[in-house]
Parts: C-alpha cells; structure tokens; sequence
C-alpha cells in the first residue's frame, strides 16, 4: 500500500498534466468548452423543476422561498453528479486505456486518480455556479458550507472504491459495464434527489435510508438548502464504509493489475 502511495506522490506532475489535458480533451471542438459541465446538470435540474415543482413544492414548507424544489432538487443533483461521473468514468477506466497501459510505462494507480481529479474538478465548477445561481434566487449558504469539502471526500471515495472495483471487473467480463449503466439509473430514482423522503410509505422508509447514497444526498441538501451541518452518525457510517471499500478496491486492483494489462 504504501509503494502506492510513494507511486502517486513520485508522478504528481504526470497526474495533474493528465488532469488537464482530460479536461481539454473532452470539449476540445465544442465552442462552449467547459461550460458544458455545469450547463448539462442544470439543464436536468431545469426539466426536473418544470415538470415537477408544482407537485412536490407543497412538501417542503419548511423552506422560506418560491423556488424551494429547484434549490432541493440542485442540491442532490450536486451530490449524484458526482458520484455517477466517478462511477461511469471508473467502469471503463482500464478498457479505454488499455493501448496506454501496454506501451507506456508508468504507475497505473496514476488513471484512478486522473479519473478522480478530473471529476471533483467539474463538481467543484458546478457547486460554485449552483451557488451562483441559490444568490440569484434569493438563497443564501453560509455557515453549513464548512461541511462541504467533508461531504465531497466522502463522496469521492465512495465513487471511485465502487468504480475501481467495477472497473477492473468490466475488463475481464465486459458485460458489467451495461449491466452497472442501467443499476445507476435505478439507484438515482431510488435515492431522494428527485422527491422527498417524506412521500414515500413510511414502511418504506428505512429501506431508502439504508441507500449509500442517502446520507451523502441528503447531507448535500442540509448544506446547500437548509444550511446546517450534516448527520454526523449516518455520515460517519458511510465515510467508514466507503474507506473499507477503497481499501478492498486498491488490493484488488494490485492483484489484478498485471493480469489487466494481459486481458487488454
């Protein structure tokens, strides 16, 4: 573990050049650039809102403000942009750098972590433009924000533990990665991101609870809605978890490492 460690540290430079040219390279021939980050997660939030505010709205009174659903819906939108970017990327790490991995020699540790930077660095531009766009509506985040740079380790860990460990299963059984694509899109519906936990049977409830995601969700939408520190327990749970999971993924991606590159 610790030659990892030694690994990442020794091609820094190699890691944060990586970064950068991922990000360039995904926009390279658009004319909007970056801005297609934060456009295509607000443009969700903007269809969720139209369709939806009038229906859930109601259900949270508790917030002092007309657009209260686009405020909540945002702040989960912030939380699983993350998390399913980190997860998507992970599944197909290894396979679409698989002629890298043959011909260049280097740490292949460093890919994880180019996958990860370059996700937190286009989570970090959306949380400042939803920020951005809670000033606008009228709503302020002030004092819970300190719990945000907590809330994003979390997530990133979580998301890149389960992606690594997707990953490197995808390169020897291709199918996990269209069976993964379609398990995401039931997980986000459901997590409370789109509704409330409160409209769901109270039978229900702590089926939806015990979600992975449902500590790290909601605990974006105290931050950024209510303004007020996360659960603490429930988030410490997950952040126990979600180290445990990233030590199982980097084990088992030291195991399989060479046999990677073989298989690709």
């Amino acid at each position: 573990m610790k030659d990892l460690f030694r690994a990442i540290w020794a091609y820094r430079h190699f890691i944060l050049t990586s970064i950068k040219n991922d990000l360039r390279a995904r926009f390279v021939r658009s004319k909007l650039g970056t801005l297609w980050m934060i456009l295509q997660p607000l443009a969700q939030c903007a269809i969720y809102a139209l369709v939806l505010s009038k229906v859930l709205a109601a259900k949270l009174p508790h917030v002092d403000s007309p657009y209260a659903y686009p405020i909540y819906l945002m702040s989960g939108i912030v939380a699983w942009t993350l998390f399913n970017e980190l997860v998507s990327r992970s599944l197909t790490m290894f396979v679409d750098n698989g002629n890298i991995m043959k011909k260049i020699m280097f740490p292949r540790i460093c890919l994880p972590i180019v996958t990860a930077g370059s996700a937190l660095v286009n989570n970090v531009l959306l949380i400042a433009t939803t920020l951005l766009v809670f000033a606008t509506l009228g709503h302020w985040s002030s004092a819970g924000l300190i719990w945000l740079p907590v809330l994003l380790l979390v997530n990133v860990a979580f998301g890149m533990a389960l992606g690594m460990i997707l990953g490197i299963f995808n390169v020897f059984v291709r199918d996990v990665a269209q069976v993964a694509a379609v398990v995401l899109q039931l997980w986000f519906w459901l997590t409370p991101v789109v509704y409330m936990i409160d409209i769901v049977p109270e039978s229900a409830r702590q089926y939806f609870r015990s979600n992975p995601m449902y500590p790290i969700v909601s605990g974006y939408q105290d931050v950024l809605l209510h303004d007020r520190a996360p659960d603490l327990k429930s988030l410490a749970i997950i952040g126990g978890f979600s180290l445990v999971l990233l030590c199982i993924s980097l084990l088992l991606f030291r195991r399989a490492s060479a046999d990677m590159v073989d298989v690709l």
